[in-house]
């Protein structure tokens, strides 16, 4: 059972498994333009997902998981929200940081495509994806209770086994 603060919560969308390729998604970025998941091209795409950048935990989340990969050339790193970009782009302002935001408030095309549309409120549930140059689905981290932090050590013990 998914749960937010220990209330049920019903999750939708395709669940993704190591071993699957992952479709395509539009997105849109801080400037309002489309962005789709194809258009990072290093060997590795590390997804955060989280449900909104102006809570503790996804504050958290965005910070470390984006701090401690910056200087992994072979990996790109965006974090997801169905935060507005305008959202996102103060965040990333007030947070001094200048990271890829990505929002899928608009279409819901990556919600439903990788399992993590939280249908009661329209968020995004908090996960984790990393998927090769291919989309071939490597890692995947979906959380049961969304104010719990995803397992970092975990994370970033596989993305150092990844290192050339």
């Amino acid at each position: 059972m998914k749960t937010m603060k220990g209330n049920p919560i019903t999750v939708l969308g395709e669940v993704l498994h190591v071993g699957d390729i992952a479709k395509d998604a539009v997105l849109v970025n801080q400037n309002l333009g489309e962005t789709k998941l194809s258009s990072f091209k290093n060997d590795y795409l590390v997804i955060s997902v989280v449900p909104s950048l102006d809570t503790s935990v996804c504050d958290l989340q965005t910070r470390q998981i984006n701090e401690r990969l910056a200087s992994y050339k072979h990996v790109d790193v965006i974090t997801i929200s169905n935060d507005l970009p305008f959202a996102q782009k103060r965040w990333c302002g007030a947070a001094g940081l200048n990271i890829v935001t990505l929002s899928d408030h608009k279409d819901l095309d990556f919600a439903m495509k990788y399992g993590v549309l939280i249908q009661e409120l329209r968020l995004l549930a908090r996960s984790i994806f990393v998927l090769d140059k291919h989309r071939k689905v490597l890692y995947v981290e979906y959380l049961d209770e969304m104010s719990q932090h995803p397992n970092y050590d975990r994370l970033f013990e596989f993305i150092e086994s990844l290192k050339k």
